[in-house]
């Protein structure tokens, strides 16, 4: 299983008045899956980040009585607010067995440009990881932010910011309280609380 190439298993997701676009780096292997949609692993965090910051409730994302995230809940808070959301490369390879992103050789990052031009109100972009932040910032020409800060930069004919927010992993030692207040403060720079 390891070192084979993985391509992307999911199309971006691209509403047109999205002003935010969320990079991760790539999904995890499918059998970590609880739905089929982005951050879909039931021990990472984004989507109880997601529900502590906007409704003050962890759990406003999951399928009641199961071990899944609500996708078309998702889905529809996402368009609504104008969020999107992809990954910084298109096809890995795994290094190990799992979903590191330590062991995730880059094979084909994504042309971050290409979903950009898609996104014409588009005026944020964030990381949530160490590899997807350093690899928008070599193909963007980005000056590196550190975790919880951003970064300004020129993409054509616009100005955006680049935020680099802590993992949502639990494999990233913070609480998730703390985690989500984090979040909560650039959602409210953007403009989205």
């Amino acid at each position: 299983m390891s070192g084979l190439t993985e391509n992307h298993p999911l199309e971006p997701f691209l509403p047109g008045n999205a002003i935010l676009l969320m990079l991760g780096s790539f999904p995890p292997q499918k059998k970590r899956w609880s739905m089929d949609f982005f951050y879909p692993n039931w021990s990472n965090d984004m989507w109880r980040i997601f529900g502590l910051v906007f409704f003050n409730q962890k759990d406003y994302f999951v399928v009641p009585d199961k071990k899944a995230f609500d996708k078309e809940r998702i889905i529809d808070f996402l368009k609504e607010k104008g969020i999107a959301l992809y990954d910084t490369a298109c096809v890995v390879k795994r290094l190990q067995n799992n979903a590191s992103d330590k062991f995730l050789e880059i094979v084909e990052p994504t042309d971050i440009g290409l979903l950009l031009k898609q996104l014409p109100v588009c005026r944020a972009i964030t990381t949530t990881g160490e590899k997807a932040t350093d690899t928008i910032c070599t193909q963007m020409h980005i000056e590196k932010p550190s975790v919880g800060s951003k970064s300004g930069f020129e993409y054509e004919d616009r100005r955006l910011h680049l935020y680099r927010m802590p993992s949502s992993s639990r494999a990233y030692p913070l609480k998730l309280e703390k985690k989500a207040e984090t979040y909560r403060i650039m959602f409210e720079e953007i403009g989205l609380l």
